[in-house]
C-alpha cells in the first residue's frame, strides 16, 4: 500500500537524524532513508517512529491519550496554553515539541506563527497518531525524549516541553544559538484539593530545584505562573487526572470510583510554572 508524504514531513526533513548512525534522512517511496541503508517507513496515520528502529511500544497508553485530548478540547488547559504560546513566540523557525503528546500546544505555537514548522516527538504510537494531525506543519515522529534526539545539531529555534520529560545536554545540542526553551511544569499546588482522595502521584517539593539544576547551562528569561479554578464534572475530572502520571499507575474503572465519592461538581486548583530558558 502506498503512503502519501505528509507536507509536515518534508518540511522538517532536513533537520532529521538517522537514530543509528546519525545520518541525514531523504525521502524513499513510503519510507525515510539514511545514506548508510536504514530505513523507516512512514505509518499509514503519518508519523514516523524513529525509535532505535524499534516498534512504538512506550510512552501514554490510547487511554491516557484519549483523557489528554477529551482536556484539551473542553479547553480546561487554555491558560496553559496560552501562556506556552506567548513564551515560545515569535517562533520563525523549527518548533520542538517534546514527549509533546498530541501535538496540541505545538499546532498552537504553529497557528501563532505561520513562518514556523513543527516537529512533535513522542514514544506514544495513539498519541503519535493523533499529533500526526494537529497540524498542517507538524510532523509528527516517535522518539525517546530521555536519549539522543533523531535532529541535527543547532536545528531547532523552540523547544516546547509541557508536562513531559526532557534530557537537558540533548536539548542544547539540537537548540540553535538564538534558541529558546520553554518548559511548562506543575508546581505541588496543582490539583492539591483531589491529590489524597484520588491517590494522584503528588510532585516532588524540590521538583523547581532540580529543574533550575537541570537547565544551569541556559538563562532563566522569565516564568508566568499560570493559576485559576475549574469547576468540573465527574468525567471531566477523571480525564483530567487520567492524563496524567496517574493514570497510568490506576486502572480508569479505579479511577472512576474514586472520582464518583468526590462531590458532583468539584472545584480543583490549576497551578503551573512557564519558564523560558534562553542561552
Amino acid at each position: 500500500m502506498t503512503v502519501a508524504q505528509p507536507p509536515a514531513l518534508d518540511r522538517v526533513l532536513p533537520a532529521l537524524r538517522c537514530p543509528l548512525c546519525d545520518g541525514s534522512l531523504h525521502r524513499d517511496g513510503p519510507r525515510l532513508r539514511c545514506v548508510t541503508g536504514h530505513s523507516y517507513d512512514v505509518a499509514r496515520q503519518g508519523y514516523v517512529n524513529l525509535l532505535s528502529g524499534r516498534g512504538v511500544a512506550t510512552g501514554d497508553s490510547a487511554a491516557m491519550v484519549a483523557a489528554r485530548s477529551a482536556v484539551l478540547a473542553a479547553g480546561l488547559l487554555d491558560g496553559v496554553t496560552a501562556a506556552v504560546v506567548a513564551a515560545a513566540s515569535p517562533a520563525d523557525g523549527l518548533v520542538l515539541d517534546l514527549a509533546g503528546g498530541t501535538g496540541h500546544y505545538l499546532a498552537a505555537v504553529l497557528a501563532r506563527d505561520p513562518a514556523s514548522s513543527g516537529v512533535c516527538l513522542d514514544a506514544s504510537g495513539p498519541a503519535l497518531r493523533r499529533a500526526a494531525r494537529a497540524h498542517p506543519r507538524a510532523a509528527a515522529i516517535g522518539a525517546d525524549a530521555w536519549g539522543r534526539l533523531p535532529l541535527a545539531d543547532a536545528s531547532v529555534s523552540r523547544v516546547l516541553s509541557v508536562f513531559g520529560p526532557r534530557n537537558a545536554a540533548e536539548l542544547d545540542r539540537v537548540l540553535a544559538a538564538a534558541g529558546r526553551t520553554v518548559v511548562a511544569a506543575p508546581t505541588a499546588a496543582h490539583l492539591h484539593e483531589v491529590v489524597a482522595p484520588l491517590g494522584m502521584l503528588r510532585v516532588d517539593p524540590h521538583k523547581q530545584q532540580r529543574q533550575a539544576s537541570t537547565f544551569a547551562r541556559f538563562a532563566s528569561a522569565a516564568a508566568d505562573h499560570v493559576r485559576y479554578e475549574l469547576r468540573l464534572d465527574h468525567a471531566q475530572l477523571a480525564a483530567l487526572v487520567g492524563m496524567g502520571p496517574t493514570g497510568a499507575h490506576v486502572s480508569p474503572d479505579e479511577l472512576a470510583a474514586r472520582v464518583r465519592a468526590l462531590p458532583d461538581p468539584t472545584t480543583v486548583t490549576v497551578a503551573v510554572d512557564v519558564t523560558t530558558y534562553t542561552r
